[in-house]
């Protein structure tokens, strides 16, 4: 078994700089340089189960590999994938009571019926399967073909979303009649129901990525909360560029409560329903 040499477990400033480039080439998310401490602590199980002498070793094999997978595990590494279900509960709330409505009745006058959503870096699946239940919860709907894409940049969290159980953290805010009716409880262990799993597609989306991205299109709204604040001003106009041409004409953004597009674009109108910012294509 392959221990880490004291040497070995700290980041050499210049490995350290190069390392949170490579991260933000890929990724978009950029790594300040108070957090090396940050990619130490992330980075090194992968030494050790690799078996690299050293970071510098590391960092060359990920320039120089052809393997996709070594590229996710620093994917996921280097994320976080804290969420529960009916996060920021105020939101789904104007989704719910403001917006459906809205939309449903402008694509019934271009003709359409469906409504498509895309939560975009949704983690484990929390936040597109509260999405789901919101829909498959309203009568109107019923005739309405429901599309909702759920994308991440980590392979594993994707895996552990399309399995959809969850522990009593995630599932902590769900309203009862929710519970009981798309939930199984095996002994803490809650299962959710196949009817909500159907409607959801899981994609590998890195958000800076325009070919990886316009994989979608005609949106009606997209959720991209709480991803935005790991990106540096530049990565942040890019993703924002690529989600708007996604959208459809006078679609919807949501960002987390505690985010604003204000310095960031003046492609989005901000729209306030209730106290909560919507963000409508312009």
């Amino acid at each position: 078994m392959s221990t880490l040499t004291a040497t070995a477990s700290v980041i050499g400033e210049d490995t350290f700089r190069q390392l949170r480039d490579f991260i933000y080439e890929k990724t978009g998310i950029y790594v300040p340089d108070n957090k090396k401490y940050f990619l130490e602590n992330r980075l090194s199980r992968i030494i050790k189960e690799k078996n690299f002498r050293n970071y510098e070793d590391y960092l060359y094999y990920l320039k120089y590999s052809s393997n996709k997978q070594d590229i996710a595990r620093l994917f996921d590494a280097v994320t976080t994938n804290e969420t529960f279900f009916f996060r920021e509960p105020q939101q789904f709330e104007v989704l719910t009571n403001n917006l459906i409505p809205q939309i449903v009745k402008e694509n019934s006058q271009m003709g359409r019926k469906d409504i498509k959503i895309w939560s975009a870096a949704c983690s484990t699946g929390e936040e597109p399967y509260t999405i789901a239940m919101i829909l498959l919860e309203k009568p109107e709907l019923v005739s309405i073909r429901k599309e909702i894409y759920a994308s991440d940049i980590s392979e594993s969290v994707l895996m552990s979303a399309k399995r959809a159980m969850y522990g009593g953290y995630s599932v902590r805010n769900i309203p009862p009649q929710y519970m009981a009716k798309y939930f199984k409880d095996s002994g803490g262990i809650y299962a959710l129901s196949d009817m909500v799993k159907s409607i959801v597609k899981f994609m590998n989306i890195n958000l800076i990525e325009e070919r990886e991205v316009k994989q979608l299109k005609g949106m009606d709204v997209v959720f991209c909360r709480n991803v935005l604040i790991y990106f540096d001003d530049k990565a942040k106009k890019r993703a924002v560029s690529l989600i708007y041409d996604v959208l459809r004409p006078k679609g919807y953004l949501f960002v987390g409560t505690s985010e604003s597009l204000h310095n960031v674009t003046r492609a989005f109108r901000p729209v306030i329903i209730n106290k909560v910012i919507a963000y409508q294509k312009v």
